[in-house]
């Protein structure tokens, strides 16, 4: 993974990069233990078509708070709004520990959905201030890696700690992780604290500059595509196949924690290839294709067999991989740290991916049963690929 780290990183940024890699190990274990458990734990307060309302308000939310993030960063510095985030994100987790309202649940919930969002775009910022332009897919790469590790182990960690000590337990020890993660800010502060001076500029201004630019624009389609299919694999898949497949939690951490192991051999490859030699829009084709023949298998597929489920996840992860490592390669690219709005824009599509997502599915499931959604979303990747057409490759 290494092997040519020296070459493209300078000896002042080799390591900030190896503390922020750190960093976005410890933080993805944070946020995936809660992950794929929040909706099963809401489900126990509330109906499904009220969990789908819960996330859209919640990422209604995140977006307004995202909007004006760059403000807020440029008068504090990023740094100082990073432990102000994580502050924050630690408290929400607390928070769900202590539910047994859902009003408690709801407020919760949406102080985590703001704050492990606003966190990103703080690390966002300090990686891309480490970053050129000819090694971009190497860095974020490798550093998506370290943070789909942390994704990797959480499932079958968070699936025993519920076995062990129902959603509690698990919350805990996300919130728990917090405090190493503040404490590696505080005693680094030298290497993380802002050497960058932000461009002075409104969202108004950055929203029409993105849309009139074709390959922010395009990157920005692509990116929601991937979070309108993140949304309905946090919220909706785990719901899906324990409620109608049946498949208990025992089977299920193991099977979300082998379903992300492609993010650990797919993107490094693919970053150095769209760095080296490919073009990333060939890269971002292939994961669409992957992903819309793997929802589509979702739809059709009844069989409450564990371990054909692993292999339709493990398919879809492979084109999520494809398409993640390049909207990350591609976007970091053409913009730098300085772009603070933009960045913050682009990361709207998360939050946004969610409101679609639940939109989507409350609205389906008014009709059909809960797999129609999959299907839906099969249609939406391959007509993503029209988006492709509308942005130039770097090379």
């Amino acid at each position: 993974m290494f092997a040519n780290f020296h070459h493209f990183v300078n000896k002042k940024n080799r390591w900030r990069l190896t503390v922020l890699y750190a960093l976005g190990f410890i933080l993805a274990i944070s946020a995936a233990l809660p992950a794929y458990i929040q909706s099963n734990f809401l489900n126990q307060f509330v109906s499904l078509k009220t969990v789908g309302l819960f996330f859209m308000t919640a990422n209604i939310l995140t977006v307004l708070a995202i909007i004006f993030f760059p403000n807020f960063i440029k008068q504090f510095t990023n740094y100082f709004a990073a432990k102000i985030t994580l502050i924050l994100y630690g408290a929400a987790l607390l928070g769900l520990t202590l539910t047994t309202e859902p009003w408690l649940a709801f407020f919760s919930i949406v102080l985590l959905s703001i704050m492990s969002n606003l966190i990103w775009i703080n690390m966002d910022v300090l990686v891309e201030s480490c970053s050129s332009d000819q090694a971009t897919g190497r860095i974020r790469t490798i550093y998506f890696t370290f943070i789909n590790l942390g994704w990797i182990l959480a499932p079958s960690l968070s699936s025993y700690l519920i076995k062990i000590g129902d959603y509690t337990l698990t919350f805990l020890i996300a919130a728990g992780l917090v405090l190493p993660i503040f404490l590696i800010f505080v005693f680094q502060a030298r290497h993380l604290q802002d050497k960058i001076d932000f461009k002075n500029i409104s969202l108004f201004l950055a929203l029409k500059k993105m849309w009139l630019n074709k390959n922010l624009r395009g990157i920005f389609f692509i990116a929601l595509l991937l979070n309108i299919f993140y949304s309905a694999a946090a919220v909706y898949m785990p719901i899906y196949l324990h409620h109608n497949i049946g498949i208990g939690w025992d089977s299920l951490g193991l099977i979300f924690s082998f379903m992300l192991i492609p993010f650990l051999l797919v993107e490094i490859p693919a970053g150095i290839l769209a760095d080296k030699y490919w073009g990333e829009k060939e890269i971002m084709a292939i994961g669409l294709i992957i992903m819309a023949v793997a929802l589509w298998l979702f739809f059709y597929i009844k069989s409450p067999l564990p371990l054909l489920w692993a292999l339709i996840l493990f398919l879809s992860r492979i084109g999520a991989a494809l398409v993640e490592a390049m909207r990350e390669t591609y976007f970091f690219k053409i913009i730098d740290a300085k772009d603070i709005s933009y960045i913050n824009i682009f990361r709207t599509t998360a939050p946004l991916g969610y409101i679609i997502g639940s939109g989507l599915a409350i609205l389906i499931t008014l009709f059909w049963p809960l797999n129609y959604l999959f299907l839906f979303l099969a249609i939406l990747m391959i007509i993503g690929l029209a988006s492709l057409t509308l942005i130039k490759d770097t090379k």
